[in-house]
């Protein structure tokens, strides 16, 4: 844990949620677009048995993507 803090810092308060916040996004984004590019192109996962995952993975990582905004938008 301590490699994590190496030059940045403790944060605390309002900075965290933020960092906490903008983390879910990115990590909503990045799933969001691995599904997506699995379902269309067939990449990571391998494409044609794996629709029912793809679609599932789609709706959390949309779900996680929508919490992450709703949750920034409150801590303006």
């Amino acid at each position: 844990m301590g490699a994590l803090l190496i030059g940045r810092g403790s944060r605390k308060g309002r900075a965290m949620d933020k960092a906490l916040c903008y983390g879910a996004l990115g990590v909503g984004a990045l799933m969001l677009l691995i599904f997506l590019l699995d379902l269309v192109a067939g990449i990571p996962f391998g494409g044609k048995d794996f629709v029912v995952g793809d679609i599932f993975g789609l709706l959390a990582s949309g779900i996680v993507v929508y919490l992450g905004l709703n949750a920034s938008r409150d801590l303006k």
